[in-house]
């Protein structure tokens, strides 16, 4: 189902389409910012994964 939805033709499509929507001068701020959520997402998944990770400290219990 997959296998030709990502056919060299159809990404073209998709480009043309985009460049014809958005123009040839915010493409790059999309990409950027699209580029830098990425980034931001996968910094916070891997803060989530160390945390999970990590043993949790029990607080000192009052006597």
């Amino acid at each position: 189902m997959f296998g030709q939805l990502f056919q060299p033709m159809h990404l073209l499509l998709v480009l043309v389409i985009a460049l014809l929507v958005f123009g040839p001068g915010k493409l790059p701020q999309l990409g950027a910012s699209i580029g830098k959520s990425i980034r931001e997402l996968r910094k916070g998944l891997d803060g989530v994964a160390d945390q999970a990770s990590q043993p949790t400290q029990q607080s000192e219990t009052k006597k």
